[in-house]
């Protein structure tokens, strides 16, 4: 009877919610912040500027946030699941009609204290609006016809908002987000064989319609030294600072790649080859084993939690966390096209880390309510 009061009650103490945090992933996660911080004072060239500031404030700003949402309830995050999703969608139809336009891409909403970019948010907002839908489903119905519909209509939907922008890296990654739950939740596997199979086949098609700026970054992964000081410039200079760490590196605001400039861009998706540089090969693997560190602790909680809501979240988040930080490195190793894909946490952005720390946030909830049942 006791236990049952203690956990059936959704209000328990302060004390309580404080000792069931999850201190490993905390520390993993404050640890992560304090070397981006570090690698953003060295993008700056050793100086405080405007993005040190900038993420630094960020940082602070949405780490007491993700504090914040670890202590509301997880149920509360159960019932705003669809309200969410649609409050994002509606987000990212403001952005197709008013949005700031930059580079020649419409992707932001200028909110004065930042310029938010909803499809980042739609990476975590899939999630939750898909793990709610799933929650309640019995094992039999999850692989009817209807329900493979509404879940591909609720992927679908975000992915030609964004596609639109024109952001197709992005819209691939809030794909990558939905399928995940698909998955998680027991979507029997031959579906995603035969998607598999029919994008393949789609394949040429695809490319067809691809904008050129999108077709030149495929040939340029093909191949980056047909054009070595146009297209295929930020690549090569990504593999030669990657490359020119070694193993212990170059040392701290020591990288020449960044310093003389030969490196665009390398506050953003390009962080990790900055901190590659002046770190090498034990620096690069001591930042993956706290990723790992974050991702093991993330499915961890997920397999400790009672309710089937948290479990689903927590496993898809985790799973998007890993592919986001694969497609992130192989990206800027030449392994993959570059897509636009931010390293969680680490790059510059304020859309990218709100969004992280949110799901973040919500899986700490999970911990902190990890016997708390959803109906």
């Amino acid at each position: 009877m006791y236990q049952y009061k203690r956990f059936s009650n959704d209000n328990f103490g302060f004390i309580q919610k404080f000792r069931n945090f999850d201190y490993i992933l905390l520390i993993c996660i404050l640890l992560l912040g304090l070397i981006s911080l570090a690698t953003m004072y060295s993008t700056d060239g050793g100086k405080i500027l405007f993005h040190t500031k900038s993420h630094f404030t960020k940082l602070v700003v949405f780490t007491i946030m993700m504090l914040i949402i670890s202590f509301i309830n997880i149920k509360y995050w159960f019932s705003i699941g669809y309200i969410g999703y649609l409050v994002v969608v509606g987000l990212l139809v403001w952005t197709y009609l008013f949005g700031i336009t930059s580079s020649g891409s419409q992707r932001w909403i200028n909110l004065y204290f930042i310029n938010l970019q909803p499809s980042e948010l739609m990476k975590i907002f899939i999630i939750l609006c898909l793990a709610k839908y799933f929650h309640r489903m019995k094992l039999e119905n999850v692989n009817s016809i209807y329900t493979i519909l509404t879940s591909l209509i609720i992927i679908l939907l975000p992915m030609g908002l964004v596609i639109v922008q024109p952001d197709l890296g992005t819209s691939l990654l809030i794909a990558i987000s939905g399928i995940a739950v698909l998955w998680f939740a027991g979507i029997n596997y031959k579906y995603f064989i035969y998607t598999m199979l029919g994008f393949l086949i789609s394949l040429p098609f695809i490319i067809a319609f691809l904008k050129p700026y999108q077709k030149l970054r495929v040939l340029t992964f093909l191949n980056p030294d047909k054009d070595p000081l146009g297209a295929g410039y930020q690549i090569i200079q990504s593999k030669i600072a990657v490359g020119s760490g070694g193993i212990f590196g170059k040392g701290f605001l020591k990288g020449t790649q960044s310093y003389l400039e030969f490196l665009p861009e390398k506050h953003t998706d390009f962080i990790f080859t900055l901190f590659s540089e002046e770190f090498g090969f034990v620096g690069s693997a001591f930042l993956l084993i706290i990723y790992a560190i974050i991702i093991y602790r993330i499915v961890a909680i997920g397999a400790s939690s009672r309710s089937y809501f948290a479990k689903i979240f927590c496993y898809s988040f985790g799973a998007a966390i890993f592919v986001f930080i694969t497609i992130n490195m192989s990206m800027v190793l030449g392994l993959l096209p570059i897509v636009g894909s931010p390293l969680p946490i680490m790059s510059y952005g304020g859309s990218s880390m709100l969004a992280t720390m949110i799901g973040l946030g919500i899986v700490m909830s999970a911990k902190v309510h990890n016997q708390q049942l959803i109906a």
